[in-house]
């Protein structure tokens, strides 16, 4: 998928398409969670899975990471990744996203708050998410990295039938 295509232009889910979230409901399920679980693979092949805030565009997940940290030394040496972002206590409460694809590193590493246009946007929605500020704080420990997913696996079993609560 090229940067910048649309998210109908992904490959359609094939599986579960009874409980795959909709377009619409997808955006407002990332825009609203506060964590995923951001998949890497590190040099020597290992997988390493840690949580992460995020920030959700309505194109690309935005992960701002520690540059010293496990999960940036396996973003640097290999781009593929996948994120789940997912919510629920009971069985018929579970939904979430699994989204797959390339991280690139996007502005400087670590930031200072150097202008950089790109990130204006969801620097703004990040800092009213996590911190209830207008502007981004830089403390020169983190990075951006930009997930454009090729991939996304959707699932909300609050549209099963026959489920307690339903």
């Amino acid at each position: 998928m090229a940067v910048g295509e649309p998210q109908s232009q992904r490959p359609p889910q094939r599986r579960g398409r009874r409980i795959m979230m909709r377009p619409a409901e997808l955006d407002a399920f990332l825009t609203a969670q506060r964590t995923c679980r951001l998949a890497t693979v590190g040099p020597d092949g290992s997988p390493h899975v840690s949580p992460l805030w995020f920030a959700w565009d309505g194109q690309a997940l935005w992960l701002y990471s520690l540059v010293r940290s496990r999960r940036w030394a396996a973003l640097r040496s290999g781009p593929r990744v996948a994120a789940v972002v997912d919510d629920g206590r009971e069985y018929g409460e579970l939904r979430g996203a699994e989204l797959a694809g390339r991280a690139e590193p996007v502005g400087e590493a670590p930031r200072k708050g150097e202008p950089c246009p790109e990130l204006h946007c969801v620097e703004g929605l990040f800092a009213a998410k996590y911190f209830g500020m207008a502007t981004m704080p830089h403390d020169g420990r983190h990075a951006w990295v930009r997930l454009e997913p090729d991939r996304i696996v959707s699932w909300d079993f609050r549209k099963l039938p026959g489920l307690p609560g339903q």
